[in-house]
C-alpha cells in the first residue's frame, strides 16, 4: 500500500500475530467478529489500554469493489495508527498484551465442520474489567464499502486511575 508500517522481527511474535489474523479472516469477512482489541495488561492482568478496531462488513456489497479507494482508505487509516503514539502512557516494564476478537455471534450448529473447528480455537479471554466506565480517545474511522472500520484507544476513566495508588 505503499507505506512504512513497523513489522515484528522475532519469529514467534510474528507467526502469532499472523496466525491470529489469518485465523480471524473468515469470521471478518462474514461479519461476525464486531471488534479486534489489542489489550495491554498490568502483572495482575488488568488492562492498561486498549487498542480497539470496531469492524463492520457489508454483507450484502456486490463483487464490484474498487480496490483502488479501498486501499486508499486503508492507507489512511494505516498512516493514521502509526502517529497514535503521544495518546498513550508508558507502560510498566512487567505489561503484556494479547489480541481478543469479539464475536457478535460464533458460527450456527449446523455451520461446515471446518468453521465449528475454527470457532473452537478461540478461548474465551481472563482479561479482567475496569470498574469504571472507560476514557475512550477517537483515533480514526473510514468507511469504504464494504468495509466500515473505527479505531479508539480505550484507557482507565480518570475515576479508576484515582482510585489506584500504582498509578
Amino acid at each position: 500500500m505503499n507505506i512504512v508500517v513497523q513489522k515484528a522481527v522475532h519469529p514467534q511474535l510474528a507467526d502469532y500475530i499472523h496466525s491470529v489474523i489469518t485465523g480471524l479472516l473468515p469470521f471478518i469477512q462474514k461479519g461476525l467478529v464486531e471488534r479486534v482489541v489489542v489489550i495491554f495488561h498490568d502483572k495482575d492482568h488488568v488492562p492498561l489500554e486498549k487498542f480497539v478496531f470496531k469492524l463492520a462488513v457489508n454483507q450484502s456489497y456486490g463483487s464490484e469493489l474498487e480496490e483502488s479507494s479501498l486501499e486508499f482508505a486503508l492507507r489512511a487509516f494505516l498512516i493514521k495508527l502509526t502517529v497514535a503514539g503521544p495518546l498513550t502512557k508508558p507502560l510498566p516494564s512487567d505489561s503484556s498484551w494479547e489480541i481478543t476478537a469479539y464475536f457478535r455471534s460464533l458460527p450456527a450448529d449446523g455451520a461446515k465442520d471446518k468453521e465449528e473447528d475454527e470457532a473452537r480455537l478461540w478461548i474465551p479471554t481472563d482479561t479482567k474489567a475496569w470498574m469504571q466506565p472507560p476514557q475512550i480517545t477517537p483515533i480514526k474511522s473510514m468507511r469504504c464499502d464494504p468495509l466500515k472500520m473505527q479505531l479508539y484507544l480505550e484507557q482507565p476513566g480518570p475515576s479508576a486511575e484515582a482510585e489506584d495508588p500504582a498509578s
